[in-house]
C-alpha cells in the first residue's frame, strides 16, 4: 500500500519576525496523490458528540453510586466545571494549531518534544483503552437480548468480531466515519426522546431529591468516575483538525453545538426515568435505561434502546479510534514518531499503520474487568489533561500575538482559574484510583518516557526514516 510520503520541509516553522503573529500551516496531514476529502460542520458535530458521550448509555452507575439528586446535580454542574473549559481551551489551541496531533503539538510547542512525545503517549493509551470499553459496553446491552453472549467463548469472539469489522469502517475513510455518526446519532436518540415524552404523566418530581435508599454507601469512585467518563474527552477532535474543512471557523461552532447537544442528550433522559421509576437503587447499573423503557412503555421500547445501544458503540468506538489514528500521524509530522506511521492507504487514503496499532491494542484491552477499562482511561486522560493545561497557560504567555481566529475572552489570571478548578477534579479522580490502576498508570508513564528516548536513540542511528521536528517559537 504505497502514498506519498510526508515533505519534512511542509513542517518547518521558521523564527517569528520581531513584532508580528505567527501561524502554523492549516494541516500537518501527510499528503497523498489526490486530494483528501475534509469533515464539515455537522459530520464534525457528531464525531464530537461521539467523542464525549454517544448518548445517555452508561450515566446509569451516577444513581447507583450517589443516588437521583446528586446524579442530576453531577451532570448539570459538571459540564461547567469540566466540559465548559475543556471546550473553550479545544477550540482556541485547535484554531490557533490547526493540523494532526492536536494536544501533542500543544504540549511541544509549549514545553518541547519531550513533553509532546509523553503527552502523546498518555493520551493515546487512554484513548485505545477508552476505546476498548465500547465493545465491552456493546455485548453488556446485546446479552440482554441474546443470553449466549453474557459470557464464554461467544462473547469472546462477538468482541473480536465488533472491534475488527468497525475497524475496517476507520479505515474507509475519516468522512464515511462522519457521515455514519451523524446517522447512528440521529437513530440511537430518537428512543430515547421518545421514551422521555412517554414517561412524563408517570414523573413524581419528589423522587428527584432523594439521596438514595437508606444503608445504601455512596460510591464516590464510580459517582466520579462515571460523570468523568460521561463528559470528558472533549479535545480528542483536536487530533483531527487537519482533516477539517476551514478548521478555524468550524471547529468554534462545532464545540459550542456539541456541549449542548450533550448536556441535554444526558439529562432529559435521567430527569423522566429518575422521576417516573421506582426500583432499588443497586438496579441502576450500566444498561438499566432499556429495562426502564420497558418499565415505562413495553417491551418493543427496551429492544429499541438495546439496539440504540448497540449503534451508539459503534459511533463511540469509530470516533475515539478515528482520534487515536490522526494523533498517530500528527506525531509522525512532529518527528515524534517515524514517518511510516504517517503512511496513508492509496484506496482510501487513511492511515492504515496507526489503524492496525490502534485497533491491535483495543484488542487486548477489551478482555480486561469493564470498571479497570474506564478507570485507567480515566487516570492516563487526567495526567494528559495536567499537562494540557498548563501547555494552554503557557502558550498564552509564551506566544501572545500568535494568531488565534478564536480565543477565549479572558486575561491570565482568569484563565488560571479556569483551569485549576477542573485540575482539582483530576487530582480528586487520581486520588480515588485503585491499586491496579496505579500500576497500569505507572507503567505507561514510564514506558512514555522510556520511549521517547529509544525515538531519539532511532533518529542517531538512522534506523527509521523521521520527519523534521518543528523549530520551537522565540519570546517576542
Amino acid at each position: 500500500m504505497a502514498a506519498a510520503e510526508v515533505k519534512p520541509e511542509s513542517m518547518a516553522i521558521s523564527s517569528p519576525t520581531p513584532g508580528t503573529a505567527q501561524e502554523l500551516p492549516t494541516s500537518t496531514a501527510t499528503p497523498t496523490t489526490k486530494a483528501s476529502k475534509k469533515l464539515s460542520l455537522i459530520p464534525l458535530i457528531f464525531l464530537i458528540y461521539f467523542e464525549v458521550a454517544g448518548g445517555p448509555f452508561g450515566e446509569e452507575p451516577a444513581v447507583q453510586a450517589a443516588g437521583p439528586l446528586l446524579a442530576i446535580l453531577g451532570f448539570l454542574i459538571f459540564p461547567f466545571i469540566w466540559s465548559i473549559p475543556e471546550a473553550l481551551i479545544t477550540a482556541e489551541l485547535s484554531t490557533a494549531f490547526p493540523g494532526n496531533g492536536g494536544f501533542v503539538i500543544w504540549a511541544d510547542q509549549a514545553f518541547g518534544p519531550f513533553w509532546g512525545s509523553l503527552m502523546g503517549t498518555l493520551k493515546f493509551f487512554s484513548g485505545v483503552v477508552n476505546v476498548a470499553a465500547f465493545p465491552v459496553l456493546c455485548m453488556d446491552y446485546l446479552e440482554q437480548l441474546f443470553t449466549v453472549f453474557s459470557s464464554g467463548l461467544p462473547r469472546r469472539l462477538a468482541l473480536l468480531g465488533f472491534t475488527l469489522t468497525f475497524s475496517f469502517l476507520n479505515y474507509m475513510g475519516l468522512v464515511i466515519v462522519g457521515y455514519t455518526a451523524v446517522v447512528l446519532g440521529v437513530i440511537s436518540l430518537f428512543p430515547f426522546i421518545l421514551m422521555s415524552f412517554i414517561a412524563i404523566p408517570k414523573i413524581h418530581p419528589h423522587r428527584w431529591v432523594s439521596l438514595g435508599q437508606k444503608g445504601v454507601k455512596k460510591d464516590w469512585n464510580l459517582y466520579f468516575n462515571t460523570l468523568f467518563w460521561n463528559l470528558n474527552f472533549w479535545d480528542s477532535v483536536s487530533t483531527l483538525a487537519g482533516e477539517v474543512e476551514k478548521p478555524q471557523k468550524t471547529f468554534p461552532l462545532a464545540l459550542f453545538c456539541a456541549v449542548i447537544f450533550t448536556c441535554v442528550a444526558y439529562l432529559i433522559p435521567l430527569f423522566a426515568i429518575t422521576g417516573a421509576v421506582s426500583v432499588d437503587q443497586s438496579e441502576w447499573e450500566s444498561g438499566f435505561f432499556a429495562n426502564a423503557a420497558a418499565i415505562v412503555s413495553g417491551k418493543w421500547l427496551k429492544v429499541w434502546i438495546e439496539i440504540g445501544a448497540v449503534l451508539s458503540s459503534i459511533g463511540l468506538f469509530e470516533a475515539q479510534l478515528s482520534s487515536c489514528v490522526y494523533q498517530l500521524v500528527g506525531m509522525a509530522d512532529l518527528g515524534l514518531l517515524p514517518r511510516f506511521f504517517a503512511i496513508r492507504s492509496k484506496w482510501f487514503d487513511t492511515p492504515w499503520v496507526g489503524i492496525l496499532l490502534s485497533t491491535a491494542i483495543t484488542i487486548g484491552v477489551s478482555y480486561m474487568d469493564f470498571s479497570n477499562i474506564v478507570s485507567s482511561a480515566n487516570f492516563l486522560y487526567s495526567l494528559g489533561m495536567l499537562l494540557e493545561f498548563a501547555s494552554y497557560l503557557w502558550l498564552r504567555r509564551k506566544l501572545p500575538t500568535l494568531k488565534r481566529p478564536y480565543r477565549v475572552p479572558m486575561r491570565l489570571p482568569g484563565l488560571i482559574i479556569m483551569c485549576l478548578i477542573p485540575s482539582g477534579f483530576l487530582i480528586v479522580i487520581m486520588a480515588i484510583a485503585t491499586k491496579i490502576v496505579y500500576l497500569i498508570s505507572g507503567l505507561v508513564t514510564v514506558f512514555g518516557i522510556g520511549w521517547y528516548y529509544l525515538m531519539k536513540f532511532c533518529k542517531k542511528k538512522k534506523w527509521f526514516k523521521f520527519s523534521h521536528e518543528v523549530q520551537q517559537y522565540e519570546q517576542e
